[in-house]
C-alpha cells in the first residue's frame, strides 16, 4: 500500500514518491470571522467559473442587497412595534399565526416575527440571482417586500394618527 500524496504539494523528484510542501501558516479554508469579513468586503469572484454557471451566486452579492434585506428588518421591527401598540388600543392581528401567538403567547411574538422575516430575508438574499419562475430574478423580490413594508408602516402609521 502506498503513502497518501498531497495533491497541492509540488513533486520534487516525482519518480522517487519525493514532495515539497510550499504551502505556510494554518489552513486557509478555515471559516474564520476574518475570512468571512475578508470574503464580504473583498470578494473574489462575482459568477461560476464555467461559462453555464455565471448566473450562481459565489463570493459577492450586490451592495443594494446589503441595504434591502437591512431595512426590510429595522421595517419588520417597526411593524411589531406599530401592531403592539395598535392591539393595545384595540385593533386585531391580521396574520392568523401571528394573531394566535399574540394570544396565546405574547412573549414570544417578537422573536417569531424577526426570526420568520429574518430567515426568509436571508433565503431571498441567497438566492437573489436566481430567477423566479424563469421571469424575474428573487433579488426583484426584495425590492417588492421592502415596498410593500413601507405601504404596511405608512398605513400603521395612518391608524395610529387616524384612531388613537
Amino acid at each position: 500500500m502506498s503513502d497518501p500524496v498531497d495533491r497541492d504539494a509540488v513533486p520534487a523528484y516525482p519518480s522517487a514518491g519525493v514532495y515539497i510542501e510550499r504551502r505556510r501558516g494554518g489552513d486557509r479554508r478555515r471559516l474564520t470571522a476574518r475570512s468571512f469579513l475578508q470574503g464580504g468586503l473583498t470578494p473574489r469572484r462575482r459568477g461560476g467559473r464555467r461559462a453555464g454557471e455565471q448566473h450562481l451566486p459565489i463570493d459577492w452579492h450586490e451592495p443594494y442587497l446589503l441595504f434591502l434585506s437591512l431595512t426590510i428588518l429595522l421595517l419588520s421591527v417597526a411593524d411589531a412595534f406599530l401592531t403592539l401598540t395598535l392591539i393595545m388600543g384595540g385593533a386585531r392581528e391580521a396574520n392568523p399565526l401571528l394573531e394566535f401567538i399574540l394570544r396565546d403567547h405574547p412573549e414570544w411574538f417578537a422573536a417569531l416575527k424577526m426570526g420568520l422575516t429574518g430567515t426568509g430575508v436571508l433565503m431571498l438574499v441567497a438566492l437573489a440571482r436566481s430567477r423566479l419562475f424563469r421571469i424575474m430574478r428573487v433579488g426583484f423580490v426584495l425590492q417588492g417586500i421592502f415596498v410593500a413594508y413601507v405601504a404596511l408602516i405608512a398605513y400603521e402609521w395612518w391608524l395610529l394618527r387616524t384612531f388613537l
